[in-house]
């Protein structure tokens, strides 16, 4: 049944990947009439998550974010499929990098990197950040139940020249690059609801007590890795701007979740600044304390 599922969407998904960009948009447009008007994908979702998330806002001004995100959740949907085809030159005249020199010194170190990021604007088109370091770029990612949608996710991800490793591996593919000194920079998107287990650590997201990822921290202080946070922002639709962030050098000095908070509040402060551009589709104050 996944097999026929996969043979039955890929045409159409080849189909949109050849688009050109005004003609995607305008696709995009239509979808989110469906999704928003008609299906209501997720909204009452989104309209909780904003509720606790921005409660300073009136009811009005939460729900023109509300179709604002759905719009942009459609882009980057749609962003995620075009990659298939889309060509390296039009890529990086897409997705800019503000200060590529910034991460450039911490490569100079000769020290591992951990990437902290967050799902906001196109961390999608992030991947690209390939294109432009000497390390070796690697993704952590959850893997897809249907393997062939999973096949077809990591082979657009990695056209970037990135490679993708899921969660349960990651630990794993870390230990043996540091043993084979492989340098290396790992992908990071930490902000969204872990699973609920005896060794969970609390902590506040937008002035909410949530459960929160801490395996990024844990790994950097763990292997001594240098890490750095990338903001991305949205100027036009189709356009985006990522600028790196210094952020720790020295991870084994810092108290345990100082890390992980301090990216909590940089995380905080993309989404105040344009919260549309957040993934509010997901249950990530699902576990409020």
């Amino acid at each position: 049944m996944q097999l026929l599922l996969f043979i039955i969407l890929y045409p159409f998904i080849w189909l949109i990947s050849i688009l050109p960009f005004r003609v995607l948009y305008l696709f995009s447009d239509f979808i989110y009439v469906i999704l928003y008007y008609v299906v209501g994908y997720r909204k009452q979702t989104v309209r909780e998550n904003l509720a606790l998330a921005l409660p300073h806002l009136s009811h009005k001004e939460r729900l023109i974010i509300e179709k604002k995100s759905m719009r942009h959740l459609c882009d980057l949907f749609l962003e995620m499929i075009k990659t298939i085809t889309i060509s390296k030159k039009e890529i990086e005249r897409r997705f800019v990098f503000t200060n590529l020199e910034l991460y450039q010194e911490f490569e100079e170190r000769q020290k591992s990197i951990v990437l902290m990021c967050a799902h906001y604007a196109s961390y999608e088109w992030l991947m690209s950040m390939n294109y432009h370091v000497k390390f070796k770029g690697i993704g952590i990612y959850k893997k897809i139940a249907n393997p062939y949608f999973d096949k077809m996710v990591r082979k657009i991800r990695s056209k970037f020249k990135a490679e993708l490793v899921d969660t349960k591996h990651t630990i794993s593919l870390m230990t043996e690059n540091q043993e084979k000194n492989i340098l290396a920079v790992y992908g990071f998107a930490s902000d969204q609801s872990p699973k609920l287990n005896k060794y969970i650590h609390y902590g506040t997201f937008m002035g909410v007590t949530v459960p929160v990822h801490t395996g990024a921290e844990m790994l950097a202080k763990k292997m001594d890795l240098n890490v750095i946070f990338i903001k991305i922002s949205k100027p036009k639709r189709g356009f985006y701007e990522a600028t790196f962030v210094d952020f720790v050098t020295n991870p084994k000095e810092l108290p345990d979740y100082k890390i992980t908070h301090d990216y909590l509040r940089l995380v905080e402060q993309q989404i105040n600044e344009a919260p549309e551009f957040y993934l509010w589709t997901h249950k990530r104050w699902k576990h409020v304390k």
